[in-house]
Formats: C-alpha cells, structure tokens, sequence
C-alpha cells in the first residue's frame, strides 16, 4: 500500500520544494528514487541524516529506494557550498568505502529480501569509468547549454565569491556528470525522482532536463532544507569535527551527547526529522516537555532514539550508564566496567597527572594522591580539609585521610579518578 510520502515530509519539516505534480504522481503506484552520497570517508556523518532519512520515509511510504554512491563524482568536486577540490581515490579504495557506508545505510535501509521495494545500492564509478571524454561530450554535453548551466545558484554564487579562487572545468561540469546519473538510473531502473539537499536543486533539475531532452521523459525533483542550529552554528559538527556514524571515528557516549546537547527549539525540529516517531507521539513528547523543560524530555528521547538506530539498544545502555557517571547516579563497579576509549571520552578535558606503578606498588597516601604527586589540590593542608569535609572521592567513593591508593584501584589497569565535591574531578593516569 502506498503512503503519502510528501505529507510525511511536509510535517516533519523535511520539505524545502518539490518539482510540481510530484506528490499526485507519487501516490499513483510504486515509484524509484534516488540519493548520492559522497565515499570519501568509510563512514558517514550526521549531515547525512538527513538524506538517508528521506530515502528510509520513502522505503515506508512502499517505494523503492536506491542509494547511489558516487564514485565518479566524489573523484571531483561539487561546487555548492565547498572551496576545495576532491582527491581522487583508486579503486580498491571506493569499494572499502562503499561497502562500510551499505552497512551504515542497512541501519535505516532493507537491502535484503525480494519486496518490490528493496533497496539498491549503485556507483555512479561503475558506469562512468568506461565512458570517453569525448564520447560525454558529444552524447550528453551537447543538450545542455552554457548559459542553462551559468545560470544555476551553486555555479553563480562560486563565481561571485570575493573569497573564491573561481572554479575549473571540472567543477563547472559536475552538473552534468550528475545530470547524466539520473539519466541512466531512468533508463536503467526507471528512477524518475531525485532527491538531496536544498543545495542539489540545481543539479538535481539538470538531470530532469537531460531526461527531458534525451529520453524524452519526465524526470521529478525533491529537496529536504539543509539544517541548521538555532545559535547559527554549523549542525553535525562537534570540538572534535565531524560526528560520525562510525563507533570508531565517534563513540557511540559521544554520538549520544551530542543529540542530549540540543537546544530545547533544536530537539523540537530535530526529533521530527531524525526519527520514526509517529505524529501523535512527538506532539505527546512536546507537551511533556513544555510543562517540564528542565527534565530534557525532548532532548532524552531524541538521544534514545538516534543512538538506537544508528548503533544499537547495548551501546545506548552504556552511554546511558557513562553519563550517569559524571551526574553522580553511579558506582565503582559502573565506573571500572567502562571500557578505556569510553573513559577517556567521559572524562574529555579533565585535568590529569601522570605517575608511574612503582608508586603505587608501595601504596600512595590519599593526601599525597591529592596534592604533592598531582597538584589536583594545592597544599597537604587543602586536601585535609577537604577529607575532613568529607568531600573527596576515589573512583566515585568517598574515603578518609587513612585511605591507600594502591593497583587494586586502577581502572582499566591504568586511570584512577579523584573527585572533590560533585563536578570537580582529576584523573590520575599511571604508566
């Protein structure tokens, strides 16, 4: 049964604009759509999300979705709203690429079984590979114009730029190389609707046109707004750069923080667009949420459901059990069952000193631990006192002027983790 995909998107606030009669012709019977994603990395990043989301709706709308990895254009540059040229990748390369970033996308995606409505994974490298300079330029080059392509936003404002060094041939034809994708996903697959970022419109709308002037057809356009942070800063980046849909370019604890951190206007506008959640549910979430801000309630269930999606319900657990660890709803054995990568991103920033074994073999007084071997405190006096206060913690567990530090207490046989009051830790790392 077909749904309507385009009033999905429309409330989720996934819609930027759509070539008319898109949404009637749609609703007809099932139809195949594509999105490019760009393989160079072997992982992609939340700034995907979007895209990739677009293509999951469409799958559950009971169309057919085709994810095209783009081999041929990734080796150069699009022009919108990058400065620099790609480098080019061999071969061996883009299929680790494309084979890492499949198995991301089967997280959203059914590539398996034999549904009229499976997914396709394509690379555009596999059909353009073979194809001659002059053999593109004499086929596809000669239906489009100069001025039709001059005329495109991501062409004029490259251009334009004071700050741009202006733009090569090669970016200057990146239009038509994608243009010439949907061309042959039409001819191919019949894939009569591309979709992608607001950006693309001017790409996505060549190939409409070559379909238009070669095939004869009629080629559809859909794009999705770029999204952007309430506070104007950049959405998908993070200190550390790019988050990663990876666990090992970016841990799942600090794939989860970063959803927890939205802004309160941000989880409203996010958790439509990045998860499954019915209509019904997300209003539920933010009523709940303006009667009680404070609780995160938005912000709680967006981390839940992105971190689930992406990586899995184990992994949301621990980064669940992580956080708690910093706020105090924790234990020894919460802390010690952390494994050293999750640790050290916990504790990201916080101050540490290094000491080696053979002090601890000897065992190391809780006051020298405090100020002498790490200047965590400033004097012996200061770390009396605040023993005296009670306030001094080891490994999250209070202790007293007569307590030992010694290798029973080394996590992950090499940090111990001093802690004064409730937010002011040290990490002791023993080498």
């Amino acid at each position: 049964m077909i749904k309507n995909f385009i009033e999905e998107l429309r409330w989720r606030g996934m819609l930027h604009d759509a070539m008319p009669g898109t949404e009637a012709y749609l609703l007809e019977q099932m139809r195949s759509a594509y999105v490019g994603f760009d393989p160079t990395a072997d992982s992609l990043h939340i700034g995907n999300l979007v895209p990739i989301m677009l293509l999951a709706h469409y799958q559950r709308a009971g169309h057919k979705p085709f994810a095209l990895v783009g081999g041929a254009t990734g080796m150069i540059g699009d022009p919108s709203g990058k400065s620099a040229e790609r480098n080019l990748l061999d071969e061996k390369t883009l299929r680790h690429n494309q084979e890492a970033i499949k198995a991301q996308l089967s997280r959203f995606l059914d590539f398996e079984g034999d549904a009229p409505n499976t997914a396709v994974l394509v690379n555009n490298y596999d059909w353009m590979k073979n194809f001659s300079f002059l053999d593109f330029i004499r086929d596809v080059g000669k239906h489009i114009t100069v001025n039709y392509m001059m005329a495109k936003d991501s062409v004029k404002n490259r251009i334009s730029s004071e700050s741009s060094e202006g733009m090569s041939f090669t970016e200057f034809t990146y239009q038509l190389v994608q243009g010439y994708d949907f061309l042959h996903l039409y001819r191919g697959h019949d894939c009569t609707l591309q979709m992608g970022g607001s950006d693309q419109w001017g790409n996505i709308t060549t190939g409409t046109e070559l379909i238009r002037r070669i095939a004869a057809g009629k080629g559809y356009a859909l794009t999705c707004p770029l999204i952007t942070k309430s506070d104007g800063s950049k959405f998908g980046k993070s200190e550390g750069g790019n988050v990663w849909l990876d666990a090992n370019r970016t841990s799942p604890y600090k794939f989860y923080q970063y959803w927890l951190n939205t802004s309160d206007e941000d989880a409203e506008k996010y958790i439509k667009i990045f998860t499954f959640l019915s209509k019904k549910d997300i209003e539920q979430l933010i009523l709940e949420h303006s009667q009680a801000a404070h609780l995160r309630i938005l912000q709680k269930r967006l981390a839940d459901e992105v971190t689930v999606i992406v990586h899995s319900q184990e992994d949301l657990d621990n980064a669940i059990k992580a956080s708690n660890i910093l706020f105090g709803k924790s234990t020894s054995a919460d802390l010690k069952n952390l494994d050293e990568a999750t640790f050290l991103d916990v504790f990201d920033g916080v101050p540490q000193a290094e000491i080696s074994k053979e002090i601890l073999l000897n065992g190391l007084g809780v006051i020298a631990a405090l100020s002498e071997h790490t200047g965590f405190l400033k004097s012996n006096g200061e770390a009396r006192r605040a023993l005296k206060e009670n306030s001094i913690s080891v490994n999250k567990e209070k202790v007293n002027d007569s307590f030992v530090v010694s290798e029973k207490d080394l996590i992950n046989d090499q940090f111990v983790l001093l802690q004064r009051g409730k937010k002011n830790y040290f990490v002791i790392r023993v080498t």
